[in-house]
């Protein structure tokens, strides 16, 4: 496809997004904002929010990750699952319960302003962090298939992407996003299917064929068992990965707001039990399109590109949709499953974080009803700006997405998960001003811990359990600060 195929296509998806906003922003009170009045369907916000779940990083890194891991990320999926039922029986009655906008309102209730404080800061930073990481990576495959050819800077591609999303956002907010959301996942399953099938066909396969190949045989092995050293290993993986679903879902404002849309706890609750069914589906098939991907490539000799001096695994996906003559059918599902795939999380991202600043920080609530519209505005602005310096920052990162992406997390919200654990599961209260101390302290001393050299920890490397340990020592470190 030609770069101006490419640029008139991304407009006319931007124009769907922005009829859908108009018609969902009609009224942009913060009401509509913030919780869309609760009057969200419970099958609209599931559907949507697997798109908001799997992002960019998924629709690009994971098919990456099949080098050297092979579906060892499936075992993550798996734990995932459980991690949702948490939130289902646990979270989600505890929020509609308080009837809060922000889920970190209930650490002021529970514990106090410093708490609170506390949760909505690394609410920010990891969200910050996670919104510009999968930015970056998507900002970077548009930048590699069509604006470098153009002329246009990396750093230009990033304002356009954001510009964008405000524009369909600035009003309708959460109300928008479920909808938008749902029209995105639609495009990023449809694209995931058809590159699916459009490759086999290639190779002259059936999916069922690719499935029961010896070459899927070499590349689909999901459990690991045998070495406990292993970032791989099974435990790792999958009771990490409960923690990882508890955290960057059930204590994520971005996740979070979505559910609370629904009408009522009940259906917020069957909302997240077909998301998280549906999820362990989907993610087995991106990482069947990452097996396919490698296989292709092996077989028609294409090189894992490299950009500036970095072999870019995440970018196989592109390089074989787009320069491989594969035909147009591939090439323009790749760009709007891309394009899909990005903004179904960016978009809520920029919106939670407008939430949880004006609400957390700014105490927009307290304001007169004159005030808070304008000044909601005024912060979506900023966090918009924010968002296009941090992911500039990212693009001299090293290594694939999806690692730096959940390791950053692992420190991040470990003292979100301590916090919450401690307030749910004992009756104590704490001395409020120290709960800053304990979190940062958490972090220092996980990050200690896991950057121990080998003479020490031998051949062990750590994974995704760096999270409940992380927010185990925050639990620990509460229970010592507590009132008796």
């Amino acid at each position: 496809m030609q770069p101006l195929h490419i640029f008139l296509l991304i407009i006319t998806y931007f124009i769907v997004l922005i009829s859908i906003s108009y018609f969902t922003g009609k009224d942009d009170s913060n009401e509509v904002f913030f919780k869309a009045k609760r009057s969200s369907p419970w099958y609209i916000v599931a559907f949507g929010m697997i798109g908001a779940s799997l992002s960019g990083v998924t629709f690009i890194s994971v098919p990456g990750m099949i080098e050297g891991q092979q579906f060892a990320y499936m075992q993550g999926v798996f734990g995932f699952f459980f991690g949702y039922l948490i939130i289902t029986f646990i979270l989600l009655p505890l929020y509609y319960k308080l009837n809060i906008t922000s889920i970190y309102q209930y650490l002021e209730q529970r514990f106090g302003k410093i708490s609170y404080k506390t949760g909505a800061f690394f609410f920010l930073l990891s969200r910050i962090t996670g919104a510009s990481f999968r930015l970056f990576l998507v900002a970077l495959a548009m930048q590699y298939i069509v604006f470098e050819e153009i002329g246009i800077p990396f750093e230009v591609t990033v304002i356009i992407s954001i510009l964008l999303i405000w524009i369909y956002t600035f009003r309708g907010g959460i109300k928008t996003i479920v909808w938008t959301d749902t029209l995105q996942t639609l495009a990023m399953l449809v694209a995931v299917g058809l590159s699916i099938y459009l490759i086999n066909q290639k190779l002259d396969w059936s999916f069922t064929e690719f499935l029961n190949s010896d070459e899927f045989s070499t590349k689909g092995q999901i459990f690991f068992f045998d070495d406990v050293n292993s970032t791989t290993y099974f435990w790792k993986y999958f009771i990490g990965g409960i923690f990882i679903a508890v955290a960057m879902t059930g204590l994520d404002q971005d996740m979070m707001q979505k559910n609370l849309t629904c009408k009522n706890n009940k259906d917020a609750q069957k909302n997240m039990i077909t998301m998280a069914t549906l999820l362990i589906i989907v993610n087995f098939f991106f990482l069947s399109l990452g097996a396919l991907l490698f296989i292709y490539a092996d077989k028609i000799g294409v090189s894992i590109p490299i950009v500036d001096g970095k072999i870019r695994t995440d970018l196989l996906f592109p390089e074989i949709a787009m320069n491989q003559n594969l035909g147009t059918g591939v090439a323009i599902t790749f760009i709007i499953g891309l394009i899909a795939a990005a903004y179904s999380s960016a978009d809520s991202a920029l919106t939670s974080l407008t939430t949880s600043f004006s609400v957390d920080f700014l105490n927009i609530e307290k304001k007169t009803i004159e005030q808070q519209k304008p000044f909601r505005k005024k912060v979506h602005i900023g966090v918009s700006i924010l968002l296009i310096f941090v992911v500039i920052i990212f693009n001299n990162l090293e290594g694939n997405v999806v690692g730096n992406l959940f390791k950053f997390a692992t420190y991040t919200y470990g003292p979100l998960l301590g916090l919450f654990a401690f307030g749910i599961l004992t009756k104590h209260k704490i001395k409020d001003n120290y709960s800053w101390v304990v979190a940062l302290l958490s972090i220092i001393i996980s990050f200690v811990i896991t950057s121990l050299p080998e003479s020490i920890i031998g051949a062990y490397k750590f994974h995704w359990e760096i999270l409940p340990l992380n927010g185990f020592i925050t639990f620990m470190g509460l229970y010592l600060i507590r009132r008796k």
